[in-house]
C-alpha cells in the first residue's frame, strides 16, 4: 500500500526574522484528535458498568460512577432501552442489560464457531483443488473474509482477514444473499450499484437472475466481476436452524480455473459447505 509523506515545517522560533516581532509557534500547535461522540462515549461507559456481580444498576448509582446529572444519565438508559440494549426491571426501577446485546453477542460467537468448524473443511479443499479457499459472512451490503489459506501456487488470489467487498458481484456474496429474505436483496439493487472491475455486471435485473441460478444449482460463480483475473466458485453455509450464515470460496486465476476446472471443483465447494453446515447442527437431507 502506497503511504504519502508530509514535509514538517521549519518553526518560526527557529529564525530572526521571528525574534523582533514573536508570534505563537504554529508548529508547536497539536492538530486536533478525531472528535469522539461523547453521548456515545457515556452509553458505552453507561453498557460497561455492568457485571456477573452487579447485573442491575439503578440511576443514582450509575450518576455517581459516570460522573454525570442523573437526568443525563436517565436520557441515556430511555435511549439504550428504546434499542433493547437496556431493560428496566419494573418493581426496582433499576436498569440491566437488554437481549438486544445477547444477540450481538450471538453473532460474534456464530461468527466465532463457524471459523473453528471450517477451518479443516477449507484446508482439504485447498489440498484438493491446489487453489485459495477461503470463508466470508455477510455485514450489511459487504462481504468480509474470516479465514482464508492461500493457494501454494506462484499466482493466486489473496484475501487478507476482514477485507471487505461488494455482496452484489462476488461469488460468495451470491451465495450468501440468494439465501436471504427478499427485502435484504431489494435493498442492495434500490441503491446504485458500482462496478468493481470493467467486467462488473451492474444490472439489477442480471444480478436478480444470478441470485436464482443459485438457488437451483446450490453454488455460486464470479469471473473477473471484483477482481480483474480472477475466478471464482462458492457454496451457502446453513447453521442449525437452516438460515445460511456464510460460504465456503475457491478461487483462482483464469488461466488456470478453466470451465472444465470449475465444472470439476463446483461439487467440491458444495460439498465442503455441506459438511460444515453439518457440523454446525444442519440437516443435509433438506438438501439447499
Amino acid at each position: 500500500m502506497a503511504t504519502m509523506t508530509r514535509s514538517k515545517k521549519t518553526s518560526p522560533t527557529g529564525s530572526r526574522a521571528s525574534a523582533a516581532a514573536p508570534v505563537p509557534a504554529k508548529a508547536s500547535v497539536k492538530r486536533p484528535e478525531p472528535t469522539r461522540l461523547s453521548s456515545v462515549a457515556m452509553a458505552v461507559r453507561l453498557l460497561k458498568s455492568f457485571s456477573e456481580g452487579e447485573a442491575e444498576i439503578g440511576v443514582t448509582s450509575l450518576s455517581r460512577r459516570l460522573g454525570v446529572a442523573k437526568s443525563t444519565v436517565y436520557r441515556l438508559a430511555s435511549t439504550l432501552v428504546s434499542e433493547g440494549l437496556l431493560e428496566q426491571n419494573p418493581e426496582t426501577e433499576k436498569y440491566r442489560l437488554g437481549m438486544a446485546l445477547f444477540g450481538l453477542g450471538a453473532l460474534v460467537r456464530q461468527r466465532m464457531n463457524v471459523a473453528t468448524d471450517a477451518r479443516p473443511f477449507l484446508f482439504h479443499l485447498r489440498e484438493a483443488s491446489g487453489e485459495t479457499v477461503h470463508l466470508a459472512i455477510l455485514e450489511g451490503q459487504d462481504i468480509i473474509f474470516v479465514l482464508n489459506l492461500e493457494s501454494n501456487q506462484a499466482i493466486r488470489m489473496r484475501a487478507d482477514l476482514g477485507a471487505r467487498k461488494p455482496a452484489f458481484c462476488t461469488a460468495e456474496g451470491r451465495a450468501i444473499l440468494a439465501f436471504q429474505p427478499q427485502e435484504m436483496v431489494d435493498e442492495i439493487t434500490a441503491r446504485q450499484l458500482v462496478p468493481r472491475t470493467p467486467k462488473t455486471d451492474i444490472d439489477p435485473r442480471h444480478f436478480m437472475d444470478a441470485l436464482a441460478e443459485v438457488r437451483q444449482k446450490g453454488f455460486a460463480t464470479e469471473d473477473e466481476q471484483s477482481e480483474l483475473g480472477m475466478r471464482s466458485v462458492a457454496a451457502p453455509i446453513r447453521n442449525a436452524n437452516g438460515r445460511v450464515i456464510a460460504a465456503i470460496g475457491l478461487a483462482g486465476p483464469m488461466q488456470r480455473i478453466s470451465d472444465e476446472a470449475l465444472a470439476s471443483f463446483a461439487p467440491l465447494v458444495v460439498d465442503a459447505a455441506r459438511t460444515i453446515s453439518a457440523r454446525l447442527g444442519y440437516n443435509s437431507l433438506s438438501g439447499f
